[in-house]
């Protein structure tokens, strides 16, 4: 049986909002990439609403690559606490949580989601960014951690 990540991270002692290294792998020709665990809510204390989770992942999706080299996917967790971010390399955490901060401080300003219509989402009636900004701006105020289990900051 394979071995899942996530599922030996005790959700019990993490201390969300926090960006972490959640795995490496490098193929035969030496090709890296580095997944991320983008915790934004606290595991079994809430969860984000899909239309809002929905938001977010078009909002990051559109503009996380403006602000990070190398990104493959970023896709939102079932339990709905946040997203992984795959990229190719070797980003550091306070890479990434740099880039997620610049693009939730982006959120808060936006006017539209991109990419919410028939053609080009796969269910475009379900989207908030009304939901979006008010996850964003809570986020932002609590601080994204560089730790998973301690709120460091610097």
């Amino acid at each position: 049986m394979a071995k899942v990540e996530s599922f030996s991270l005790n959700h019990l002692k993490v201390k969300a909002p926090y960006v972490r290294i959640a795995g490496n792998e490098e193929n035969a020709d030496g090709a890296k990439i580095r997944k991320f665990d983008l915790r934004l809510i606290q595991p079994n204390q809430g969860a984000i609403p899909t239309a809002a989770l929905h938001s977010l992942e078009h909002l990051l999706a559109v503009n996380i690559r403006d602000y990070l080299d190398g990104v493959i996917d970023i896709s939102p967790m079932g339990c709905r606490t946040g997203f992984y971010l795959i990229c190719w390399g070797q980003p550091s955490v306070r890479e990434v949580r740099d880039a997620l901060v610049k693009v939730l401080e982006l959120a808060l300003d936006a006017e539209r989601v991109e990419a919410t219509d028939a053609r080009s989402c796969g269910n475009y009636r379900d989207h908030s960014l009304f939901g979006a900004k008010e996850y964003a701006r809570d986020i932002l105020k609590q601080g994204i951690s560089l730790d998973p289990f301690e709120r460091i900051f610097d």
